[in-house]
This record gives structure tokens, sequence and C-alpha cells, in this order.
């Protein structure tokens, strides 16, 4: 049996056949026109190169959290595995990774995707305040994360937090940079 492409002369849809499978014969009535490209309500939508906020919040807590939760449980192997002691069984061994694997992945999860929800809702503010998404809304936003999520140790550990955290997403954002332009992803 032989394919046949059926593309239409405009870019924006092809032609789709819904009985191409079962030999019918194509006539006109039996086409329909189906658009390449993403379909929105607004123009304004179509306009904008990024998710929404509640993408984004979604996107950076939960990504934080599974992140988080898998290096903690990963460091919590290690530290329930040194916890062993002389005479334990097979049973009590597991107990002990097990214990010390789930609550360091906890505790680690939920801090690091407190801080992606942070950095969400800032990020956010931000470029709706500014109207712009570039690079300096993103060392913006980690600068405030920084500062927000160390603000109860006080002023001088909120500051050196707001550095780091706008060094560290200033330099995620530059390397994601390099990435684009010499890693052919």
């Amino acid at each position: 049996m032989a394919t046949t492409d059926h593309t239409s002369s405009d870019e924006s849809s092809r032609l789709y056949h819904p009985y191409q499978h079962f030999n019918v014969p194509i006539n006109a009535q039996h086409l329909y026109k189906l658009p390449t490209s993403p379909e929105y309500l607004f123009t304004e939508e179509s306009l904008k190169k990024r998710r929404s906020w509640g993408e984004n919040l979604t996107f950076y807590t939960g990504t934080g959290y599974l992140g988080g939760s898998l290096a903690g449980a990963a460091s919590g192997f290690f530290s329930g595995v040194r916890s062993f002691e002389y005479g334990d069984t097979a049973k009590l061994k597991v107990n002990r990774i097990l214990n010390s694997s789930g609550h360091a992945g906890r505790s680690l999860g939920c801090r690091i995707g407190v801080v992606g929800l942070i950095y969400a809702g800032i990020e956010s503010g931000v470029v709706a305040y500014t109207d712009r998404d570039d690079a300096w809304t993103k060392v913006v936003a980690g600068f405030g994360t920084g500062a927000v999520f160390r603000a109860a140790r006080g002023v001088r550990a909120a500051a050196v937090a707001g550095v780091l955290g706008g060094m560290a997403s200033g330099a995620f954002v530059a390397g994601k940079r390099v990435l684009k332009r010499y890693a052919y992803i």
C-alpha cells in the first residue's frame, strides 16, 4: 500500500484524511485542514515565548521538590549505611537506610521546593512589573529568592544569600546560553 503525503499550499495547515488507513478513495469531503502551530484564543498569548506564572510556579516548585528529594534520599542512604552497628540484622539495616533516606529526602525536598516557589513568585512578579523577560529578570529573582529564604536569620545572612542566589541564577542563565550556542540539543 503506497501512502501519499497530502500537504496543502498553505504552510500553516496540513490536510488530514481520517480514513487513509482503510483504503477509502480521497475526495474533498473527507479532507480536513489541521493547523500545524499551536492555537491561541487571544493574539497576545501567541506573542509570548514563556510559561505563564502558574506553569512557572508548578515547574520550579515541582522540579525543586523532586530534585531535592532525590538528592536527600541519596545522602540519607549513605548516612544510613554509616550508622550500621555491629550485630545489626538485615531487617534492621534496611530499616536504618529507609528511615534515614526518607527523612533526609523529605526535608531537603521541602527546602528546595520552597526555594523554587519563592523564585517562581518573584520572577513572575518582576516580569509582570517590568514587562521584560531577560537575563536580568532571572538574576533579580535569584537575588530576591536568596534574600527572602534567609531573611529570618538576619540582614547580613539575607544579603549574603541574596548575592549567592543572584550569582547562581546568573551562572545558570550563562550556562544555558552556552549550551544553546555550542551544544546541539
